[in-house]
């Protein structure tokens, strides 16, 4: 099929990749090659945006594709196409009127928002790997670096709350607390407002303890599981907890996203800097 080919203007408010993919999409429905896609980001006034569409207007086959979702912005191109006869997608405007019709309430029409969401996306994934590396004490260098320290004895919930503000972006390091062995220097000399204690009472330890030793095939009478050994633990970690001077949290009889947010509060209200 010969045709002139035709131009297809992106606008966006941010960095253009959804409308150009939108684009390429849809043009690579048709039997042809014969296409240009000049993407213009990063345009968000009207006088960055009327030379864009008074180009286009010279073009017979253009088409105009935008996802601006300032409402003035899009309101002026729309109007401006009306003007100058150009063919124009608004890419936004639908799926947001369908949405605001399901929740009730009007959309933001922030520029670039879902760049944010992709910044957090990477962070939650830094975070992610930086809780792996520094679980259970593997390098106490970690301690130093994270935004959260997690200490407490084993079975306190120390690494299922790592990964769980992992998530929330916090990078966290949790150092197991354990009578025969020293708590590495680095814990004491992060800032104590940074440091949770992770306690919990003995009879809760002991269910969780048998289980775990049941899971891997030993003997519920281990020392692990010992009241004795595990009250000894608990005075050990208190002790530590009390010379740090930081916030205990008993988790007996606490939902982990209970315990997550009481730890999140604190951090946020005590820090010398944000996190």
């Amino acid at each position: 099929m010969q045709d002139n080919g035709i131009i297809i203007y992106v606008i966006s408010d941010s960095i253009g990749e959804t409308g150009e993919l939108i684009a390429k999409a849809a043009v690579r429905q048709f039997e042809t090659d014969n296409y240009e896609i000049k993407r213009y980001p990063y345009h968000n006034s009207i006088e960055d945006i009327e030379p864009i569409l008074l180009d286009a207007a010279k073009h017979p086959r253009s088409l105009v594709i935008y996802t601006n979702v300032v409402l003035e912005t899009s309101e002026f191109i729309n109007k401006k196409a009306k003007e100058l006869n150009i063919k124009v997608v608004d890419v936004m405007a639908e799926p947001m009127q369908k949405i605001e019709e399901i929740l009730e309430y009007p959309p933001l029409r922030e520029p670039g928002l879902i760049r944010r969401l992709d910044q957090n996306y990477f962070k939650k994934v830094e975070a992610i790997e930086f809780a792996v590396k520094y679980d259970d004490g593997k390098d106490p260098r970690g301690a130093k670096k994270a935004d959260i320290c997690l200490i407490g004895i084993s079975r306190t919930s120390k690494t299922p709350l790592s990964m769980y503000l992992a998530h929330k972006l916090y990078k966290v390091a949790n150092i197991p607390l354990v009578p025969e062995v020293p708590v590495p220097k680095e814990v004491y000399e992060k800032d104590p407002h940074k440091i949770i204690g992770l306690t919990c009472n003995p009879e809760k330890l002991i269910s969780i303890r048998e289980a775990r030793l049941k899971s891997l095939g030993l003997t519920g009478n281990a020392k692990y599981a010992n009241l004795d050994r595990i009250k000894e633990e608990l005075r050990y970690s208190k002790q530590i907890m009390e010379e740090l001077g930081c916030i205990v949290i008993d988790v007996s009889d606490r939902a982990m996203e209970e315990t997550a947010g009481i730890i999140i509060d604190y951090v946020e209200n005590n820090s010398k800097e944000l996190l």
